[in-house]
């Protein structure tokens, strides 16, 4: 518990057996910090192994494997077989360097809280900032997805529209909006019941997803037409370059997401140190194998007749009438009785998958939410935890709320899949980096999972995370880039001057300024009236960073100062690549001037600069000891 010290001007906190007192602001912090680590003991030991393995898988097994089947075939054909392959080597990738950073500091909510550890509060709020907008709008996804599978016998059975259909896929109308949100609502319901029973619950609805899945592609391989791998294009009629693009922005990445939550929900395991590892990678291999064969199947069972789109006319399937239902379609398609009748069950798990990754998300970005307020991002209220439902319920609300309003710009799943994929992706940018910080600044620290080859693994891990955010595409980083950097501005706003890093006055108008300049450059830009060039308006928003940056330093106390030079290589490296996509073969040119795979190599070299980078500019935190301080040693326990 955190305390005032005897001279009344000192605070205390009891990492160990002794008490530490400081006179400074870090002191008020690590003060709060210790006293919301109570908080953080009541979210744990409530979740078993298979618990935590089923919350990953239930988590993967939502509405990615519903309708990425359709989008990925879309951007890439039946070659994008592969894309899903490479997808589950780069996710297993980084969920290893989790795994040993998970298991050695469990935390509810660890992935956004591990920056703040190795790199300070700038970097963890940004990377947070970043999460957190990918976790609502995840939450907002999955209800989506539960809209757009209902809409077909919503509309037979009662004649009600909930979606519209257009060229680039179909959106909500405003009934189906109304819609959504009681499925949110939904989702806010279950976690409040509580993390035991959310736990008990979760494993029964995994079992299901579980299920379904398995028997849709074997119903499917009944049918199986193999010229559609061949025929109409070619195993790679859009080229190579299109199954690198499809794992960014079709869902394929996003499918696989689920595996932080071995992570996120780690605190709250009964043994973290072996659970984690179970949940994360094993997540990852199990779901790997379903979604792979059920694409082969999927493509085999193409009926091009039966989709109202020109044979060999992959990109069309989006605005298709198997866009809504993509495998329920296919099974209906085939005139067969028994996989008519199935589809009824894939119907009602059109239902279960998405709504059961939802209200693990909403549990999961309110965890994210309640890591920042321990670390002073975001109000205290939002680390409490109520005592009967044991859940983080404030930050439940605030991502209700939120994810509802992301309805209105992104009213279809296929249009906010690029965005809520990339914007996650920014954060595991943290996760080798991290891993390689803490190697170097507490060596003797416990690892109850020790990462082999790390040497090579980090920064394969990191550049996992780098090259999908790359191959997420010039049109979805506008977007990333644009809401993503507005945490910079908030940061001097609120948690900077809070936590003494910087005078309140400067800081305050620092952060106005920079956050009108920000948004009207944003309006100018390409998301808005496209008025500037885009070079011009690149270095633009640049400039506007590196000023603020430069000015933000200057006001800074050392501590401050220190957190912002260790936060500039994600900045820089968000920004590079915006420019890169551009001229690259993800940008709008029909001839760029970097075709793949030279865009690629370029964006891999520069990730692997920003790579060394973060290593480099991590270092052992104030808040990182005290962490190691109070946590458990394991019997057994292996150090590195």
């Amino acid at each position: 518990m955190g305390f005032r010290g005897p001279s009344g001007d000192a605070y205390c906190w009891t990492p160990g057996d002794l008490p530490v007192c400081r006179s400074d602001q870090f002191g008020v912090r690590m003060a709060e910090l210790h006293d919301f680590q109570d908080s953080d003991s009541k979210l744990r030991r409530d979740l078993s192994a298979q618990q935590l393995l089923f919350i990953s898988i239930g988590s993967i097994i939502g509405s990615g494997w519903l309708f990425a089947v359709l989008s990925a075939g879309a951007v890439a054909g039946p070659a994008v077989i592969v894309a899903w392959v490479i997808t589950a080597i780069l996710i297993s990738v980084l969920a290893l360097n989790y795994a040993e950073t998970g298991s050695m500091i469990p935390r509810s909510g660890g992935i956004a809280r591990y920056p703040y550890l190795t790199h300070g509060n700038y970097l963890g709020f940004l990377l947070s900032w970043s999460m957190l907008l990918g976790g609502v709008t995840t939450v907002a996804i999955e209800a989506l997805a539960v809209v757009q599978y209902a809409a077909g016998y919503v509309t037979t059975w009662t004649g009600v529209e909930l979606t519209s259909q257009g060229d680039d896929g179909s959106t909500l109308t405003g009934t189906g909006r109304v819609v959504a949100v009681v499925v949110m609502l939904l989702f806010f319901c279950v976690n409040v019941f509580g993390i035991r029973f959310f736990g008990k619950f979760n494993q029964w609805v995994s079992w299901w997803k579980l299920i379904i899945p398995v028997l849709t592609f074997l119903l499917l391989f009944t049918v199986f037409d193999s010229s559609n791998f061949t025929g109409h294009g070619g195993f790679a009629p859009q080229g190579w370059g299109a199954v690198f693009n499809a794992i960014a922005v079709s869902g394929i990445v996003f499918a696989f997401q689920g595996f932080r939550e071995g992570v996120n929900f780690g605190g709250e395991a009964r043994n973290p140190q072996r659970d984690i590892f179970i949940a994360t990678v094993g997540s990852v291999a199990i779901c790997a194998v379903i979604f792979v064969l059920l694409q082969v199947a999927f493509i085999g069972a193409l009926d091009w007749g039966s989709t109202g789109v020109a044979p060999g006319d992959w990109s069309g399937l989006e605005g298709s009438r198997w866009a809504d239902q993509p495998l329920y379609s296919a099974l209906e398609s085939t005139g067969i009785a028994l996989l008519g009748a199935f589809g009824v069950f894939l119907l009602i798990d059109a239902a279960i998958s998405p709504a059961g990754t939802g209200w693990i998300y909403l549990g999961d970005t309110a965890r994210t939410l309640y890591g920042m307020a321990l670390h002073g991002s975001m109000p205290k209220a939002f680390a409490r935890v109520g005592e009967r439902t044991r859940v983080p319920w404030l930050g439940m609300v605030a991502c209700l709320v939120a994810g509802c309003a992301f309805f209105l710009p992104f009213p279809g799943w296929y249009k906010l899949i690029g965005y809520t994929s990339s914007t996650a992706v920014i954060t595991y940018l943290a996760a080798a980096p991290q891993l390689q910080v803490m190697r170097r600044v507490v060596p003797d620290a416990p690892r109850p999972f020790f990462l082999r080859a790390s040497k090579l693994l980090s920064p394969l891990g990191f550049l996992a995370a780098s090259m999908i955010l790359y191959w997420s595409g010039y049109e979805v980083l506008q977007g990333v880039v644009a809401t993503v950097l507005v945490a910079l501005p908030i940061y001097a706003l609120y948690q900077g001057p809070r936590q003494g890093r910087m005078p309140m006055t400067a800081a305050t108008w620092l952060g106005a300024v920079f956050a009108v300049l920000w948004i009207a450059t944003q309006v100018i830009g390409p998301l808005g009236t496209d008025s500037l060039p885009f070079l011009a308006f690149w270095f633009l928003s640049a400039a506007e960073v590196l000023g603020f940056t430069g000015l933000l330093w200057l006001i800074s106390t050392p501590e401050g100062r220190r957190e912002i030079r260790a936060s500039n290589w994600a900045v820089a490296l968000t920004m590079v690549l915006y420019l890169v996509s551009y001229y690259g073969a993800y940008g709008p040119a029909a001839a760029p001037l970097l075709p793949f795979p030279w865009d690629s190599a370029v964006a891999a070299a520069l990730g692997l600069v920003a790579y060394y980078w973060a290593v480099g500019s991590g270092y052992s935190t104030q808040e990182l000891r005290a962490s190691l301080s109070g946590a458990d040693d394991p019997e057994g326990a292996r150090n590195g």
